[in-house]
């Protein structure tokens, strides 16, 4: 699974950059930007550079591979699976317990190597064999029993059921086992996928640049020529970027410059809802937000709803638990009007009489926050709230790596609260299991939190549970614990957005953010018309 706003290895800080004033909009004659006949899209952060799927952990370096590699299972554009590499359906067996799949017949690697049940077998097993940080997402399968049936079949088989197991891992991207097994590293950086394009060329934190593989296997077929990916960090500079037609797409639309963009002649803005949950997280190993009176005492000190209309605007949604509304919507019908009644709202006074009464003398605590201006904002605003109650809070905003490598320690000397995001997918087990569970403390993203007698358990239970109503039961419970004891406050879902001129053609934000710009898929396939 593909985190899009975490990665304990990113290495560059943000350049706060001036505000941008209207520009002038080069003519719309379609890739005007030195990339010719190709697309020049700029990201919001530099890939890691991790073009294996089976180690990238950032979505950055997803949105190159999911165009690089295909998908056994690809989602489309309501979040629901659908099969490109894989023939059909999968075949349940055992209750639960195992998977048959077929592959297609004819799917090709860009070496010209057949894709087959070996690689999909791979492409599954080697986060477990491997220990990367994809592991999580994929340790319930038995890694000793998933074989190749033959040639063109996969079997499939899991430690214990998981209810989930069809609507995530199934959308496993599909490495060549071969090619990748014979040099792993070199696999990183020169991948052989079997999707609509090839990788070409990569510069770290310059570019990356993919062309369009004209024996591709699958339909539809891709109409860009090549794509050239770019970052700017700083949201004023890739604003400036698509006003000055220095570049054909951005990705992030600045909620502040949304209206701007809109009303400018020759750009189109695009929004999707995305299954994004953005969090504040509290230091529940160590220090005064250990007492849950503490936590509950900063959540009433600020109110989230302001936060998020004044910063975001129509750019995000405020949540009222850890599962993204988009996720809810898929059928789940969670409680979420009783959890924003239960969730803390803003209230000083309370906040005032909670945090007098439990905070420790001389409390002083650090919020940790990454390079990006809202949660530095958001941090900003919980820090000038405490200190109106007298307690002296300090907003440190520290690169991804040193963020990661900070907020693993459980240490009240390095923080007691750290912002951070997270993009699972769609289910709810991908936001409790992997950020709450006892197995994951200190892992990825997974927090410190003791919880109750039942709490890890509810969670195992859920997750090996193929049964959706005695899921959603075991969710409600868990997710009234959350919500009641605070070892996060939920903030919000931001959605997708992307900003391009008017020759990009065909062009829609997918609600996963690694899947973006989604060039090709059956719904729409991205060309440029000359202007």
């Amino acid at each position: 699974m593909v985190h899009d706003q975490f990665t304990a290895t990113r290495r560059r800080v943000l350049t706060t950059g001036a505000a941008v004033s209207a520009a002038v909009v080069a003519g719309c004659i379609g890739g005007d930007n030195g990339t010719g006949d190709g697309l020049l899209y700029t990201q919001e952060v530099s890939p890691d550079g991790d073009f294996d799927p089976v180690v990238a952990f950032d979505a950055y370096s997803a949105q190159i591979n999911n165009l690089v590699y295909n998908g056994l299972y690809e989602y489309d554009f309501d979040l629901e699976l659908q099969p490109k590499l894989a023939a059909g359906e999968p075949e349940e067996e055992r209750d639960g317990e195992r998977y048959i799949v077929e592959l297609v017949d004819g799917a090709e690697f860009h070496n010209g190597d057949p894709v087959t049940a070996e690689d999909v077998v791979h492409s599954l097993t080697a986060p477990v064999e491997e220990e990367t940080q994809n592991m999580p997402t994929y340790q319930m399968i038995d890694v000793e029993n998933t074989e190749p049936v033959d040639e063109g079949t996969v079997q499939i088989d899991l430690e214990h059921p998981y209810g989930a197991f069809t609507e995530i891992q199934l959308a496993v991207a599909v490495v060549n086992a071969s090619v990748r097994q014979e040099d792993t590293d070199a696999y990183n950086t020169d991948p052989v996928g079997s999707g609509p394009f090839t990788f070409v060329d990569w510069a770290s934190d310059e570019y990356v640049e993919i062309e369009r593989w004209d024996d591709y296997w699958g339909d539809p077929q891709p109409e860009l020529e090549s794509v050239r990916f770019e970052a700017a960090e700083d949201d004023a500079g890739r604003v400036s970027q698509i006003l000055a037609g220095d570049t054909d797409a951005i990705a992030t639309v600045p909620p502040e410059d949304w209206d701007q963009l809109e009303g400018e002649d020759g750009i189109e803005v695009y929004r999707a809802e995305s299954p994004s949950y953005m969090y504040v997280a509290f230091n529940c190993n160590d220090g005064g937000t250990t007492d849950p009176d503490v936590r509950r005492g900063i959540a009433h000190a600020f109110s989230l709803d302001d936060f998020v209309e004044q910063n975001l605007g129509e750019s995000a949604t405020a949540l009222e638990s850890p599962i993204p509304p988009i996720v809810d919507e898929l059928g789940w019908e969670f409680p979420t009007d009783e959890w924003a009644e239960t969730s803390p709202g803003y209230d000083p006074e309370l906040a005032q009489e909670l945090l007098d009464g439990a905070a420790p003398d001389d409390w002083n605590p650090t919020i940790i926050v990454p390079p990006d201006d809202v949660r530095i904002a958001l941090g900003e605003q919980i820090a000038s709230r405490l200190d109106e109650l007298g307690y002296d809070a300090e907003v440190q905003s520290l690169d991804f790596a040193t963020l990661g490598e900070t907020y693993v320690t459980g240490d009240a000397d390095d923080y007691e609260m750290y912002i951070l995001g997270w993009t699972g997918g769609p289910d709810p087990d991908v936001y409790l299991y992997n950020l709450f569970h006892e197995d994951n403390e200190g892992i990825a993203q997974g927090h410190f939190y003791e919880g109750s007698d039942d709490f890890h358990d509810d969670i195992m239970a859920a997750r090996e549970s193929v049964d959706q109503d005695e899921r959603r039961e075991l969710y409600i419970d868990i997710v009234d614990e959350i919500v009641e004891e605070v070892p996060v406050i939920a903030a919000y879902s931001e959605h997708n957005t992307i900003a391009a001129q008017d020759y990009v053609q065909g062009l829609e934000p997918h609600p996963s953010v690694s899947y973006n710009p989604r060039l090709v898929s059956d719904e729409t396939t991205v060309s440029l018309e000359d202007g």
